[in-house]
């Protein structure tokens, strides 16, 4: 399923169509697993050099009264000396997401993979703009968007 949005295979009614199912009936720890396989391998992926391991922040899309907590979370982890590699998006179903926040507070979200690892290297943080290094989630957002 995953290559075939990447591809264009679908149309943005079968992609919705193919959330409401999943969501709909439950999805099982072996569909969860073969989704997260299929969008790191078809990711645009950053290798900052740093010697710890980096923090990943990224929310779950909230609710449409929830605090955007992940974000928050990143700037704190950041500060306390924790390398962060912010990912997220905008918001679909909640107040604001984690792009909204960022792009509100006049950090550049529409990085390159090197401007990424840049900033992790030299100030501990960056933002990867979901869309950008994901693009399955180019294609998946649209269609998501008609389900809110």
């Amino acid at each position: 399923m995953i290559l075939a949005i990447k591809d264009n295979e679908l149309s943005d009614v079968q992609i919705a169509g193919f959330q409401v199912a999943l969501l709909m009936k439950g999805p099982t720890l072996t569909e969860i697993t073969a989704i997260a396989r299929a969008m790191r391998d078809n990711c645009i992926s950053v290798s900052p050099k740093v010697s710890d391991e980096i923090m990943d922040t990224c929310g779950t899309g909230g609710g449409l009264s929830t605090f955007n907590i992940s974000t928050a979370l990143a700037l704190v982890a950041a500060a306390a000396g924790i390398p962060v590699a912010k990912h997220g998006s905008r918001s679909i179903s909640s107040l604001s997401g984690s792009a909204d926040v960022l792009e509100a507070l006049g950090v550049e979200i529409n990085l390159t993979p090197k401007g990424i690892e840049k900033l992790i290297e030299e100030i501990g943080i960056a933002f990867i703009y979901a869309p950008l290094f994901h693009p399955v989630m180019h294609e998946v957002l649209p269609p998501d968007r008609l389900l809110v």
